[in-house]
């Protein structure tokens, strides 16, 4: 089992170093494009701006997703230690993701009105996908205190009930 447990280890170390790279080359990509369209005159320097901010949004989400897999799973392991800890890395995650899919929704938004209005179809779900997913953040750690906090006060007794009422 200990041998199962360190190849699941060294997997999940050596796919979020994957993931990391990937991210990087998204990164180098998209300067490289403004690069590009700032040194050719017949390129529209504001569109590959927007898509860089496209492209590094997503490479940051990539990389936040490759750190989340290397330190939750490949140094970790599987094991939280508490509910606690639990939700605060599963909060930050999401809402690394959260963030990515709203600041692409904004970027698209601006891509999509330059183009046509009937492409604003797609911009507005990402929109709304990204309240949701908030929304949806937000009553998980409402539930999750609640139950946190309940687990750590034990309901009274009865019997100490009424001896504190009498």
């Amino acid at each position: 089992m200990r041998a199962f447990d360190l190849f699941t280890r060294a997997a999940f170390g050596l796919a979020s170093l994957i993931l990391m790279i990937l991210a990087c080359g998204l990164i180098v990509y998209a300067v490289a494009g403004v690069w590009t369209s700032y040194n050719a005159a017949d390129l529209d320097v504001g569109s590959s701006l927007l898509e860089a901010v496209g492209y590094t949004v997503i490479a940051i989400a990539v990389f936040d997703v490759g750190k989340y897999l290397l330190e939750e799973e490949a140094i970790r392991g599987r094991e939280m230690r508490s509910a606690g800890e639990a939700r605060r890395s599963l909060t930050k995650f999401i809402s690394t993701i959260v963030i990515a899919v709203l600041l692409e929704g904004v970027v698209t938004v601006f891509q999509a009105g330059k183009q046509s209005m009937p492409l604003m179809l797609y911009p507005t779900l990402l929109l709304v996908s990204g309240i949701l997913l908030m929304v949806g953040l937000g009553v998980y750690q409402r539930l999750s205190v609640s139950v946190e906090n309940e687990a750590k006060d034990p309901p009274e007794d009865e019997d100490q009930d009424a001896v504190s009422k009498a």
